[in-house]
């Protein structure tokens, strides 16, 4: 967060008595203020893949002008604070999931992440609010029940068996050992069997704390998965699924957030000299906003990228964020990802 310092000069010295009198004064009120305030919250250790947030306010780098989706519709949650800056991340990745405060009543901790589901053959992120401190356990449980009638309508699948389990997640050395039931394999050729990977590997690694999965089945570890034989023969991670993953992936806002101006919008990029376009459309079908940005890196390589961005909508309601890039070879607009949001003026 930046402060705003007055460059003018004050209009007249204070005499020395009232200067003393006022630094014993502040003395004491910082005094009283570090005996009864509770202390900052430290921060987690970053994990692979995620953007870095521009301001250490918020833990998973999603301080914008959005309110972020529920378990079981969009549009609930917690609120965020304005979004800053408006430049490219500096690319060192960030915690992505964020503190929700306590449940009712003062009940358990509420956190926010989210899930990864389909967008046609590619990997895309839903928001969901789980209970500490089992978050990524209750972040994969709620995987595995699939996309709300919300999402289903925007078209997010799953490649994952219905019926499938979480049978256990073991944290250690940033890896996480997920267990799951024998569900879990059947049926489906390679790219079903790779999305569904790829769906546990993103959910599993949007939490600091974790940036590789190895998987096992009631109990088993898992060397070879599906009648394909794919190879998991060690812990993988987001660049193992890099085919599965857009070109532009949006990772903030999520798909039915509602968002205020200016709002802020991250994730990461794989595109020609690592330059993207964002669109935000309003309710009426109009232009809001329309910008570029640039990633850490790209043409090959997987940047990151965090930009504020302004708009002005004619109406509120239901919008999109759009965000795509144009074919250095015939200047094609290329569409990643769309984001159903909810617009406000």
């Amino acid at each position: 967060m930046q402060s705003e310092i007055s460059t003018r000069p004050a209009s007249r010295r204070l005499r020395r008595p009232v200067a003393m009198a006022a630094a014993v004064l502040l003395v004491s009120s910082v005094a009283t203020a570090c005996g009864s305030g509770s202390g900052g919250t430290p921060g987690t250790t970053p994990g692979t893949g995620r953007p870095s947030p521009s301001s250490p306010s918020s833990p998973d780098g999603t301080n914008g002008g959005t309110t972020g989706g529920g378990s079981t519709a969009p549009g609930q949650g917690d609120t965020t604070a304005p979004g800053q800056g408006g430049t490219t991340a500096p690319g060192t990745p960030a915690p992505s999931a964020e503190p929700s405060g306590p449940g009712p009543g003062g009940g358990p901790r509420q956190v926010r992440t989210a899930v990864y589901f389909l967008r046609g053959e590619k990997v895309s992120p839903a928001p969901r609010t789980v209970t500490a401190p089992g978050t990524a356990a209750g972040a994969l449980r709620a995987l595995l029940a699939g996309p709300n009638s919300y999402e289903r309508g925007f078209k997010r699948t799953t490649a994952i068996p219905s019926g499938t389990t979480l049978n256990s997640v073991d944290v250690r050395n940033k890896v996480a050992t997920v267990d799951l039931s024998g569900r879990y394999d059947d049926g489906g050729g390679s790219l079903s069997m790779r999305a569904r990977l790829a769906q546990v590997v993103f959910t599993a690694t949007r939490f600091p704390s974790i940036e590789k999965v190895r998987f096992e089945l009631d109990g088993k570890p898992v060397t070879s998965f599906g009648g394909e034989g794919i190879v998991l023969d060690r812990p993988v991670g987001r660049a193992d699924f890099e085919d599965l993953s857009p070109l532009v992936l949006v990772e903030s806002p999520l798909i039915g957030d509602t968002i205020r101006t200016p709002v802020r919008v991250w994730g990461s990029a794989n595109t020609f000299e690592a330059t993207l376009r964002l669109k935000i459309t309003d309710a009426a079908g109009r232009t809001a906003a329309s910008v570029y940005a640039t990633a850490t890196s790209g043409t090959g390589t997987r940047g990151t990228f965090d930009v504020t961005i302004p708009y002005k909508a004619t109406r509120s309601g239901p919008g999109t964020l759009t965000a795509w890039w144009d074919s250095p070879e015939d200047g094609r607009k290329v569409v990643e990802d769309v984001v159903p949001l909810n617009v406000e003026r």
